[in-house]
């Protein structure tokens, strides 16, 4: 019961912050710990980065706000620098671009619930993007909870079996 809290809150880290991989703490933990069973090391890792997601989520929905120091950061006008005009060029394709997948996906939101689903899954789109982006078109909260666990779930128990079937076909 210890590890599948462990990798609870490794999940949860690893959807707040980017920067720590749940993949590759499910494998070596799966590769040298056999007495935890893969389905509920999917089912803990599923819970804590939809649990981490949410924040994200609800965040982009408005339905959370930031705090003080982050939310003056992000909202406050800014002079324009040379610096940030050649930014803004820069970005210019791809912030239409952003702009037009969200009316669409506001338009169509089936289309948002499969690339939410297939990113929860598969990991591409990127799964931070999408649940950000579900956020903005106002996804229901019950559609984000269900398709998201379902496709991390599935994604990592097989990821947890992993290291026992490899071992399985070595022999």
């Amino acid at each position: 019961m210890g590890w599948v809290l462990l990798t609870l809150g490794v999940a949860f880290g690893s959807a707040i912050v980017p920067l720590v991989n749940a993949e590759l703490f499910v494998i070596g933990l799966c590769a040298s710990q056999h007495n935890v069973h893969w389905l509920w090391l999917g089912g803990a890792v599923a819970v804590g980065q939809i649990a981490g997601k949410l924040l994200y989520y609800l965040a982009a929905r408005g339905s959370i706000r930031l705090p003080k120091f982050l939310h003056d950061r992000l909202h406050r006008e800014r002079p324009l620098t040379p610096r940030r005009v050649r930014w803004q060029l820069r970005t210019k394709v791809i912030r239409s671009k952003v702009e037009a997948l969200r009316e669409r996906c506001q338009r169509h939101p089936h289309w948002m619930t499969g690339t939410y689903g297939i990113s929860s899954l598969v990991g591409l789109p990127p799964f931070m993007a999408t649940s950000v982006l579900a956020g903005m078109v106002r996804m229901r909260l019950s559609t984000f909870l269900a398709a998201g666990l379902a496709g991390r779930w599935v994604r990592f128990s097989l990821l947890a079996a992993s290291p026992a079937m490899f071992a399985g076909w070595l022999q």
